[in-house]
């Protein structure tokens, strides 16, 4: 979409606002009527325009700005109302709007014909009348869901807040507690070999997914290619042999991860842990906040290696689980998610304790594998401690805006891609396990019904998955890296 030039002034300006030749009057418009006056649009200097000491309307900083950013979107089509000293009757947002921009002049409309008290009155009706109006929600969910495929910055022009608009789009926030959600189901994978090879990367419209090591900042460098990520969610491995720590009591065995499943000691792990943080920092923008999920017995630990690295602790949030899992003295029914701030910028908050309609505490009630359907366990052979999808699309949502970038170098089985996707954010995941990478195209997949493409080759995975089925066959533990 071009963007309209916002206009400066062609003509002579007159000393009297009202007596200037006017620059257009209304089709269908004739002038001179008692009830339908001559309105002559005129640009004036901001110099000469006076607001009112009785404008009883207030304009925030913020609103100024979003003001001005629907000035550069669409230009300056709605002209400021002015009287014969050139007093604002309507318009000190605008003005105030133009002023941040800098332009030199605006268009003034000169409403001479008011009386003083009439003057006076519409600047009130102005701007009450305006609130009283409704919106068809519905209809204003299909504008907003067809404007955001044009790739508009619809909160800077529209007036709404992202959590608003996301409110509007997508209802609620709509984690069920016990209720199976379509979006967690994983595509069966075939035993033993993967497709994907070590260094491959795969792009999924939007999104990228990279068979590549957590600790490795030239993974990281191909992965982002010079964009950084707006949010981190990731939930690395917490040292913690997956065999007889992962529910299914025996019934289903679960793959170990390629890394930091139970082989380190605790100054290995903190070190390990250490690494990865830096590289996600290195990868991300300055006020970036990153989720980093862990269990109780390793909070220790992941505290120890997030102080080194980040600059704040924004919160520890509780992943409440609906039922309880493996356990000693107790079942562990939660799971803890710190959440750390990267460097000294405002960070992007959505939620501002529920203003805009987002609700939020750092309690989260989601239903914990245990929970899923019947003969989910079998399923989760794929990848044993797979976060619920609503969980990691709430944590985006708090914290990111459309279209922005969500790194986690933990893919896994692409929890976090799936929830960019329902999100309109754009994921970039790294997984060292080529299968892991092979799960998650292959959920993509079947969830938008499109093709993933290699980076490098332009094929498709199918094609890729062809050719290399009569070549010797990537075995996950050809990746396993040890720390």
């Amino acid at each position: 979409m071009t963007t309209p030039t916002i206009r400066q002034r062609t003509r002579p300006v007159s000393a009297s606002p009202c007596a200037s030749t006017p620059l257009g009057i209304a089709e269908g418009h004739s002038a001179g009527t008692s009830t339908t006056p001559s309105l002559k649009v005129v640009y004036r200097p901001l110099a000469t325009l006076l607001p009112s000491a009785r404008n009883a309307r207030t304009h925030s900083k913020r609103q100024v700005h979003k003001i001005a950013a629907s000035l550069r979107q669409f230009g300056f089509v709605s002209p400021i109302l002015i009287d014969a000293a050139g007093e604002i009757i309507a318009g000190h947002g605008r003005l105030a709007a133009a002023q941040e921009i800098g332009l030199a002049e605006v268009p003034t409309i000169c409403l001479d014909h008011m009386s003083e008290a009439d003057r006076r009155a519409y600047r009130i009706a102005d701007n009450r009348l305006a609130e009283l109006a409704g919106w068809d929600e519905e209809i204003l969910r299909l504008e907003f869901i067809d404007l955001a495929a044009i790739d508009l910055d619809l909160p800077e022009i529209t007036g709404f807040e992202t959590p608003e608009i996301e409110l509007i789009v997508d209802g609620p926030a709509t984690a069920k507690a016990g209720r199976p959600d379509p979006l967690d189901e994983l595509p069966a994978i075939p035993e033993g070999t993967a497709v994907t090879r070590l260094g491959d990367t795969w792009q999924m419209g939007d999104h990228a997914a990279r068979c590549g090591d957590a600790r490795n900042p030239a993974d990281y460098a191909a992965l982002m290619a010079g964009e950084l990520a707006a949010l981190v969610f990731t939930d690395p491995p917490y040292n913690v042999a997956v065999d007889g720590h992962v529910g299914g009591l025996g019934r289903t065995k679960h793959r170990e991860f390629a890394m930091a499943s139970g082989e380190m000691s605790k100054p290995q792990f903190i070190a390990f842990l250490r690494d990865v943080f830096a590289c996600m920092a290195d990868a991300s923008s300055d006020g970036s906040i990153h989720f980093t999920c862990i269990d109780w017995a390793h909070l220790h630990e992941m505290l120890e290696a997030g102080h080194a690295v980040y600059d704040e602790l924004k919160n520890i949030l509780v992943w409440a689980k609906t039922n309880g899992g493996m356990g000693s003295l107790y079942r562990s029914q939660h799971e803890l998610i710190p959440v750390w701030k990267k460097g000294r910028a405002p960070h992007v908050n959505n939620v501002q304790l529920g203003k805009y309609g987002r609700y939020r505490t750092n309690v989260w009630t989601y239903a914990g594998v245990n929970t899923f359907r019947r003969g989910r366990m079998e399923e989760l052979s794929a990848h044993p401690t797979v976060k619920p999808c609503a969980l990691v699309m709430d944590a985006i949502k708090d914290c990111s805006k459309p279209g922005s970038l969500v790194l986690d170098p933990f893919g896994g089985s692409g929890t976090t891609l799936i929830a960019a996707q329902k999100t309109r954010r754009r994921a970039r995941l790294l997984e060292l396990d080529p299968l892991y990478v092979d799960v998650v195209v292959r959920r993509w997949q079947a969830l938008t019904g499109l093709e993933a493409r290699h980076a490098t080759t332009g094929q498709t995975f199918a094609a890729v998955a062809a050719e290399r089925a009569g070549a010797a066959p990537t075995q996950a533990g050809e990746a396993r890296h040890d720390a």
